[in-house]
């Protein structure tokens, strides 16, 4: 059996000591020219969550506070993966794979793993190649079919040859990869499920409308970052992994943008969490080799076949892209779709209660 290890989140003193001198000596740019984030980003916030982060923010208490879980790697396929692994004590406990996105991280679960421990589930949360503490590729190859695989092998590996599988953004494409392979699981999740629309679709409903909306603002305003990680992510990297305050904005800009977050993310999400998020990228120097999943893989989002494995979907309002259930159907075996009340792209994280409650309905059928 192939060597699984222990392993604790560790930044060194030193590490901490560079980042603070760093955010001290940030180059700023002149400020944005409106009075909202439609440039990015604006100045003024950035310059308050940089200076908490340099004078404020506690990472030894939050490095503690993650590593109360349990934490391990292990080498797969030539690459050593981390993993969050927390068992429950149940006896019918159910083994549940959840993959994060970009840019998310493991720190996403932090308030799901222990009520989904109590519910009666094994949770294994692997960092995708080239995030968070995992390994960083050396060579091309890392795209989603090879970790849809590669997270089999890890089920496998940890005594789970039957398990269910949970994803949103990355996650829900390498969650979808897992049940069209089938191998070892036996259902499958996502908060944000894979649609396409129709090619005759004549009149639009209501809801169809809303979504081709929702497409029209993301294609215009928001989907330039996936254009520079999927074309040229080395070059976008020398930024990201020089200038903390290039890779908080990077980050966050996002969450404004992607969450349910009536305009600010600290409406949903603390600083802390927001810093806990994005020194998963910066500690680990993880901008370019987390970028690269673009290169590599974007064209996942658009091809590939149905999954035959009954799915359960989470359908949060103000996802990035919010295709109606039957525009999902054809990549589909739906099996229970539920509207959510409120909530965005980050469901875990913004909405754990609601995340928590659907996904443990969902997998009950299968233990």
């Amino acid at each position: 059996m192939a060597d699984i290890s222990p392993f604790r989140i560790s930044i060194s003193d030193r590490d901490l000591a560079d980042l603070k001198d760093r955010l001290h000596r940030t180059r700023w740019p002149d400020a944005e020219c409106v009075d909202d984030w439609s440039q990015g980003m604006p100045l003024s916030y950035t310059q308050e969550l940089a200076a908490y982060w340099a004078d404020e923010y506690d990472w030894r208490a939050r490095e503690s506070a993650l590593n109360r879980f349990d934490q391990f790697t292990s080498e797969i396929d030539g690459l050593n993966i981390h993993f969050i692994h927390q068992r429950s004590p149940r006896e019918d406990a159910f083994p549940l794979l959840i993959t994060h996105g970009w840019p998310g991280s493991v720190v996403e679960f932090h308030k799901v793993i222990g009520p989904l421990v109590d519910a009666g589930f094994h949770v294994v949360c692997p960092s995708l190649p080239g995030y968070g503490f995992s390994g960083k590729p050396a060579a091309t190859g890392w795209g989603v079919e090879r970790i849809a695989a590669a997270w089999d092998e890890l089920m496998v590996r940890l005594g789970y040859r039957r398990y269910g599988a949970q994803g949103g953004d990355w996650g829900a494409a390498v969650t979808t990869q897992i049940g069209r392979n089938a191998a070892h699981c036996v259902a499958i999740h996502t908060n944000m499920p894979i649609g396409r629309r129709p090619k005759n679709l004549g009149e639009p409903t209501a809801d169809e409308q809303a979504a081709l909306e929702r497409l029209g603002y993301y294609q215009r305003w928001d989907s330039g970052y996936s254009k520079q990680q999927s074309t040229r992510p080395q070059t976008l990297g020398y930024g990201l992994v020089d200038s903390p305050v290039g890779q908080l904005a990077w980050i966050v800009e996002k969450f404004w943008s992607w969450m349910d977050c009536d305009g600010h993310p600290e409406n949903v999400l603390t600083r802390d969490e927001l810093l806990d998020n994005v020194m998963m990228y910066w500690a680990t120097g993880t901008g370019a080799s987390s970028a690269r999943l673009y290169w590599e893989s974007f064209g996942s989002f658009a091809g590939g076949g149905a999954v035959t494995l009954p799915t359960g979907v989470a359908a949060f309002p103000k996802e990035i892209l919010r295709s109606p259930r039957h525009w999902c159907e054809p990549n589909y075996n739906i099996t229970r779709w539920t509207e959510m009340p409120r909530g965005g792209h980050f469901a875990a994280f913004e909405q754990p209660a609601l995340f928590v409650d659907d996904v443990a309905a969902f997998f009950t059928d299968f233990r």
